[in-house]
C-alpha cells in the first residue's frame, strides 16, 4: 500500500462535487506534485487527508490510517495548508506552542529555527513577517514532530526568486533523509526542478499520475530553430503544414516535424538555419493540455 492513499474519495458540499471518484497513491520517499486549476478540489482533498473533511465516500490514509487514528499524529505528518502563525506571538513562541503540543523538547524548536534560515528573526512578533518569512515558519512548525511525511500546498507562496531556489534545496534534502512529500503549487517552473511524480486532477477528477519525465518526454517533442530569417521561415513552415507554437526574435519552437523536414524546407525556401535542437514539452505545456481540453476515459 502506498504510504499516502488516496482511494475513490467523493467529497460532496450539498449538490456541488467537490472531489469525484479520485483514486492515487504516494510512494514512500517520493516527492509528488499536486496540481490543479483553481477550483479543481486539491484543497479539499488534502484537508481530507488530514481528517479536516469527513468524505462522502471513500477513505485517505496515511500509513493505512485515516489520520484521526493515528496514535501520533504530528510524529507521523506534518503539514503546511496555510501559513497561520499568531501575529501577536514571536517565531520562537510560535513553535514553542507547536512544540508541547507534540510532546517535543524546546531544543527542537531552536534546530528548525536554524534550519529554515529564521534564527536572526526568532523573537520577532510574526505579525511583521513578510509572506516569504511566514511560509519559512510554518514549515518548521510542519516539522516539528519530525514526521515522516509532509503535506503542504502553496509552500513556494510568497517567496522570491532566492526563497524558491532555497525551498528546492530545502525540500529534495528532506526527500534524501526518506521523508515523503506531496505538494500543490501553481509554480510549475519549479515544480519541474524539485519532484519524482505529478498528480494533475480537474474538475474533482484525477487526470493522470505518472513520473515526471515520463509526463514531459511522452509524445509532446517539439523543435526549436535558431535562424536570423524566422519570419520568413515561420510562414514557409506554416504554408507546409507545420505548426509554429512560439517566435521569439531569432527563435522559433515548431510542433508537428523533425529536424531534418524543417532543415530541408529551409534549404528549398533560401532561408539560413543556424541551430536545430530537440525539446520536450515543459511540465505548464502538459499541465495545460490536460486542464484544457476533454479527458479521455483512460485518463479520468
Amino acid at each position: 500500500m502506498p504510504l499516502i492513499d488516496i482511494h475513490r474519495l467523493t467529497k460532496d458540499y450539498g449538490d456541488v462535487r467537490a472531489v469525484d471518484d479520485m483514486t492515487f497513491g504516494v510512494e514512500s520517499g517520493a516527492i509528488t506534485a499536486f496540481l490543479g486549476p483553481n477550483g479543481s478540489g486539491k484543497t479539499t482533498t488534502l484537508r481530507s487527508l488530514l481528517g479536516l473533511v469527513t468524505p462522502t465516500s471513500g477513505t485517505a490514509t496515511i500509513d493505512g490510517s485515516p489520520y484521526a487514528a493515528l496514535a501520533d499524529p504530528l510524529h507521523v505528518v506534518g503539514a503546511m495548508l496555510e501559513a497561520t502563525a499568531h501575529p501577536a506571538r514571536t517565531a520562537r513562541g510560535n513553535l514553542r506552542l507547536l512544540a508541547t503540543e507534540a510532546g517535543v523538547p524546546a531544543s527542537r524548536v531552536t534546530e528548525l529555527l536554524r534550519l529554515v534560515e529564521l534564527e536572526g528573526a526568532a523573537d520577532r512578533k510574526t505579525g511583521g513577517f513578510s509572506l516569504g518569512m511566514r511560509q519559512r515558519l510554518g514549515l518548521a512548525g510542519a516539522l516539528i514532530g519530525d514526521p515522516r511525511v509532509l503535506v503542504l500546498d502553496e509552500p513556494a507562496n510568497g517567496l522570491d526568486p532566492e526563497g524558491i531556489r532555497w525551498l528546492r534545496d530545502f525540500l529534495r534534502g528532506l526527500a534524501a533523509e526518506g521523508r515523503t512529500i506531496l505538494l500543490s503549487s501553481h509554480v510549475l517552473s519549479e515544480v519541474a526542478q524539485t519532484v519524482d511524480d505529478v498528480v494533475v486532477i480537474a474538475d474533482g477528477r484525477l487526470v493522470v499520475h505518472a513520473p515526471l519525465g515520463e509526463l514531459t518526454a511522452g509524445g509532446g517533442r517539439r523543435v526549436r530553430v535558431e535562424s536570423p530569417d524566422a519570419a520568413e521561415l515561420a510562414g514557409a513552415l506554416d504554408a507546409s503544414g507545420m505548426e509554429v507554437v512560439r517566435r521569439t526574435g531569432d527563435e522559433l519552437v515548431v510542433a508537428g516535424a523533425t529536424r531534418e523536414a524543417i532543415a530541408r524546407l529551409a534549404m528549398q525556401a533560401g532561408l539560413l538555419v543556424l541551430g536545430l535542437s530537440d525539446e520536450a514539452d515543459s511540465l505548464e505545456d502538459v499541465f495545460l493540455d490536460l486542464t484544457t481540453t476533454t479527458v479521455p476515459e483512460v485518463l479520468a
